[in-house]
C-alpha cells in the first residue's frame, strides 16, 4: 500500500528526474551554440573538464555520506582503469554527438540519441542479456520513426544526422560498458574519472589538430559552462538524488524526455522547426523509446 509520504516522496523524485531530462534536453541547444564558436574536440575538452571538477564534490559527498568512500586517494586509484575505459568509449560518443551536431538541428539531434535506449538491449544480445518483446517492438517503432525524422523522399540522409547516429550507437555501449564496471565501483567516482579521461583525450586532439584551438571560447563561454557544470555537475545529482526515490522503470520513462526537452529548446531559443514527416518520426521514436522500457508482462 502506497501511503501518502511515500506518494509525496514519489512525486518529488519524479520531478526532480524530470528536471534533469530538462537540463539534459537544452543541452544540445549548448551544444549547438558552442558548434559555432568551437572545434567538437576544445568544446568537449573543455566541458567535460568542468563537468568533472563540478562533479568531484559531489562524489566525496556523497560516498562518505554512504560510507562507500574512506579516503579520496583509495577512491580514485580504484575507478582508474574502469574510469579510463568509460571515458574512452564516452570520448567516442560526445566526439561524433558534438561534431554532427554542427550539421543538424538541436531537435533531431535529441530524437537521435534518444535512439540508444533502445540499442542498449538490442546490443545486449551480443553478451546474451535477454530482450524481450517489448524491446523489438520499440525497436521497430523506433526504426520507422528514425527514417522519418532524417531520411528526406529523395532517399537521402544529412552527414550531421549519420554522425549523430553513429554517436547513438557509442551511447549505447558506453551503458553497456558503465554497466559492467558500475556494480564493483562507486558510481559517482566512477563518473568523475570517465568525464576526465574523456575531457583528457579531447584536450589533447584539439591541442594537436589545431593551432589556436580555444579562440572562441570567449564566444561560446555561456553554452560551455552549461554543457559542463549545469548539464554535467548538476543534472548528474539530480539524477542520482530523483532515482533513490522513484521506481527504476518510472525513472526511465522520465528521462527517456529528454529528447522532447531538445526539440522545445530548439524552438523556444533557436527558432527551429520540423516538417510534418519529422515530427511524425519523431512521435514514433519517442513512442518507441517508451515500449521498449515497458515492463513485461508476468506470466
Amino acid at each position: 500500500m502506497t501511503t501518502p509520504a511515500l506518494a509525496d516522496h514519489r512525486m518529488r523524485a519524479n520531478l526532480t528526474l524530470a528536471l534533469a531530462a530538462a537540463i539534459w534536453g537544452f543541452a544540445f541547444v549548448a551544444q549547438r551554440l558552442g558548434s559555432q564558436h568551437l572545434s567538437t574536440f576544445a568544446f568537449n575538452g573543455v566541458r567535460f573538464g568542468i563537468g568533472a571538477l563540478s562533479l568531484l564534490p559531489v562524489a566525496i559527498w556523497f560516498g562518505r555520506r554512504a560510507g562507500r568512500v574512506t579516503s579520496i586517494r583509495i577512491a580514485i586509484r580504484d575507478v582508474l582503469g574502469p574510469g579510463v575505459a568509460c571515458g574512452a568509449v564516452l570520448f567516442l560518443g560526445a566526439t561524433f554527438q558534438q561534431a554532427g551536431i554542427a550539421g543538424t538541428t538541436a531537435g533531431k539531434a535529441g530524437f537521435i540519441t534518444g535512439l540508444y535506449i533502445v540499442l542498449v538491449p538490442l546490443l545486449g544480445i551480443v553478451v546474451r542479456h535477454r530482450t524481450t518483446a517489448q524491446v523489438w517492438a520499440g525497436a521497430a517503432l523506433a526504426l520507422v520513426g528514425l527514417y522519418l525524422l532524417t531520411v528526406t523522399e529523395a532517399l537521402t540522409i544529412g552527414a550531421g544526422d549519420l554522425l549523430v547516429l553513429v554517436g547513438s550507437l557509442f551511447w549505447a555501449l558506453h551503458i553497456l560498458v558503465i554497466d559492467h564496471f558500475v556494480a564493483r565501483h562507486d558510481p559517482l567516482f566512477l563518473s568523475t574519472m570517465q568525464f576526465a579521461a574523456c575531457s583528457a583525450l579531447s584536450l589533447v586532439l584539439a591541442l594537436t589538430t589545431t593551432s589556436t584551438p580555444f579562440d572562441g571560447a570567449g564566444a561560446a563561454l555561456l553554452p560551455i559552462l552549461y554543457a559542463g557544470l549545469v548539464s554535467v555537475g548538476i543534472a548528474y545529482t539530480l539524477q542520482v538524488v530523483g532515482q533513490q526515490g522513484a521506481k527504476p522503470s518510472t525513472a526511465a520513462l522520465i528521462l527517456s524526455l529528454e529528447a522532447v526537452f531538445g526539440a522545445l529548446g530548439g524552438a523556444l531559443m533557436l527558432g527551429e522547426s520540423m516538417g510534418l514527416r519529422e515530427y511524425a518520426g519523431a512521435a514514433l521514436m519517442l513512442a518507441g523509446i517508451i515500449v521498449s522500457q515497458l515492463p513485461e508482462r508476468a506470466r
